[in-house]
C-alpha cells in the first residue's frame, strides 16, 4: 500500500469487513461513500452481505493517519452513534 492509500473498514448491519483494494486517503466523504454504497449493493465487501438498498448517506468516517503500530492509514465507515438523549 502507498503512503497516499488508505484501508477502508466498514462496519454496517451489524457486520463488519474491508474493501478489497486500497483507496486514496485523501478522497472526499463524497467519493468514499459512493464506492461503499456500490461495494455493498453488489456484495463487494467480504463479511458484509450485498444489500441492493444500501444507503450509507448518514454514516460517519473516521480518518486515522499511519502510526508505528498500524503502519498504514484507514479509514472507518460507521453509523452515527447516538449519545445522551
Amino acid at each position: 500500500m502507498e503512503n497516499d492509500q488508505a484501508k477502508v473498514n466498514v462496519t454496517y448491519n451489524g457486520a463488519n469487513g474491508d474493501l478489497v483494494d486500497p483507496v486514496l486517503f485523501d478522497a472526499s466523504d463524497a467519493q468514499v461513500r459512493g464506492w461503499i454504497t456500490e461495494a455493498l449493493r453488489t456484495g463487494g465487501i467480504p463479511g458484509i452481505p450485498a444489500d441492493p438498498g444500501a444507503d450509507v448517506s448518514d454514516f460517519v468516517i473516521d480518518r486515522f493517519s499511519a502510526t508505528e503500530v498500524r503502519p498504514y492509514n484507514l479509514l472507518s465507515l460507521r453509523p452515527k452513534t447516538p449519545f445522551g438523549a
